[in-house]
């Protein structure tokens, strides 16, 4: 049996609100004012409280701020006779688990007590993973298991040796963290730390980028740009995504490499470079070699050391670690507290395979956090992509609804929402590579993503362009 402590002097909410509760079998305490209902919320601890806005001069966000000082965990919903989307707004943003317009609808009313019942005893059991111990800053690689294990010895064993690195593993695997890592126990952590992300900057302009260009060089060049090569002279430059590299840049980026030389765009003088490279990338380079994507000569010189990132799934008992981690990270970008998770969601999160490993991880508590109105994350609030493959698309247009809604609600599926959005996906990326005929970047922009992203998704999807296209 559920308590429900309803805080307000108007009689009709009373009614309607006690015949909701005392319908489901909970019971049912009220308080007509501020004093009386913090003095019967500190002695009975209700699992939820519906409180007035406005109540006796005292504004209800007030009295919600103190309520949650004395337990946080119990879900408050707020309760207005003015309709108005600012205050639904402010409710969200002042930490109500909901907000009801008078006159309550009994349905609405049933609806939200369920919803809260439930969040308010995911958060009263034991808290099955709670942030603790010494809080590390961001960039920081987090981990023990005998992967990463691996991956520190090999930063130990290469980052003050003057070799090329390469860094394999899946998107979002913490290639990044690893080359700032590589910089900083190099002996060159006082020197600059230049990052290009190669699938990011546009072909034409990627030359430039790396290399500067002089005054005039091309339409718009109004004046001289030192390129990223000169930029990280005496530190370390970390070519990520080297595997979107074109053939051209591939040749430039390999005489760079042998020679420690180079020219800018549009220039004859020659410069040198005490750059430290270290590289990355998700592709296959010895499949991309064999197929005549990738120069063999650059992959060689590339690899004069590599290391490989395992993906979370992989990972084992890391996965604690890092979610303490995010939600302390969390906590200070956000402004907010969040003590741990109910074992539900910490189930959920162990039995999920993590596709995007930790950037999906950290993103997927990100809009937890933003979405949760207590401390303790639940299960409800997670939205993960589909555990499973999506059936893939039928040649028409998109698959047929009632089809698929009624084969994955056969399946027992409890991530439908995710799935029917990755189920339409590749049609709409079809269409839209399509009208551009297969542009990348007018593509990505048009989609609101980034071309690395665009360029995973037609590669998740199989996406070919037609033969008479380039």
């Amino acid at each position: 049996m559920a308590a429900v402590l309803v805080i307000d002097d108007d009689p009709d909410v009373l009614a309607v609100l006690r015949a909701a509760v005392e319908r489901r079998g909970d019971s049912f305490h009220d308080a007509g004012d501020v004093a009386g209902g913090i003095e019967r919320f500190s002695r009975s601890r209700p699992d939820v409280v519906f409180c007035d806005l406005f109540l006796g001069g005292a504004k209800g966000f007030d009295f919600l701020a103190r309520l949650h000082d004395i337990d946080p965990r119990v879900p408050v919903v707020i309760i207005t006779g003015e309709q108005s989307s600012d205050l639904a707004i402010l409710s969200n943003a002042r930490g109500a688990f909901d907000y009801l317009s008078k006159p309550l609808n009994p349905a609405s009313v049933d609806y939200v007590i369920d919803q809260a019942v439930a969040a308010a005893a995911a958060a009263r059991r034991p808290i099955a993973l709670a942030p603790a111990g010494e809080r590390l800053p961001p960039g920081t690689i987090v981990g023990r298991c005998p992967a990463m294990q691996e991956v520190y010895r090999s930063i130990g064993r290469v980052a003050a040796r003057r070799v090329t690195v390469l860094l394999l593993g899946e998107s979002g695997t913490g290639k990044e963290l690893v080359a700032r890592a590589i910089h900083q126990h190099s002996g060159r952590e006082g020197r600059p730390y230049v990052v290009v992300n190669c699938a990011s900057v546009p072909e034409n302009l990627l030359e430039s980028e790396l290399f500067g260009h002089e005054k005039g060089a091309y339409t718009g060049a109004d004046r001289r740009r030192e390129g990223r090569f000169e930029q990280a002279d005496g530190g370390t430059l970390f070519l990520d995504e080297v595997g979107e590299l074109s053939l051209d840049t591939q040749a430039k980026l390999l005489r760079v490499l042998q020679q420690q030389e180079f020219q800018r765009v549009g220039g004859s003088e020659t410069l040198r470079t005490d750059a430290r490279v270290v590289a990355a990338t998700n592709r296959d380079l010895n499949g991309m070699v064999a197929e005549g994507r990738f120069r063999s000569d650059l992959y060689f010189r590339l690899a004069g050391y590599s290391i490989s990132l395992p993906p979370l799934r992989e990972r084992g008992d890391d996965l604690p670690a890092l979610i303490r981690h995010f939600l302390s990270l969390l906590g200070d970008e956000l402004g907010m507290t969040v003590s741990g998770l109910c074992e539900e969601a910490v189930d959920l999160l162990t039995a999920h395979p993590w596709p995007g490993n930790l950037r999906e991880l950290e993103g997927s508590l990100r809009r937890a956090m933003l979405r949760s109105t207590g401390p303790v994350l639940t299960p409800d609030l997670f939205d993960l992509r589909p555990s499973g493959p999506v059936p893939p698309p039928a040649r028409r247009s998109c698959p047929d609804k009632t089809e698929f809604v009624s084969a994955r609600l056969a399946a027992g599926t409890r991530n439908l929402y995710a799935e029917w959005l990755a189920s339409r996906e590749p049609e709409l990326f079809r269409h839209v590579l399509t009208h551009f005929k297969w542009n990348l970047t007018q593509a990505a922009e048009a989609l609101g993503i980034n071309r690395m992203t665009l360029r995973g998704r037609i590669r998740e999807y199989d996406l070919h362009a037609p033969a008479e296209s380039e």
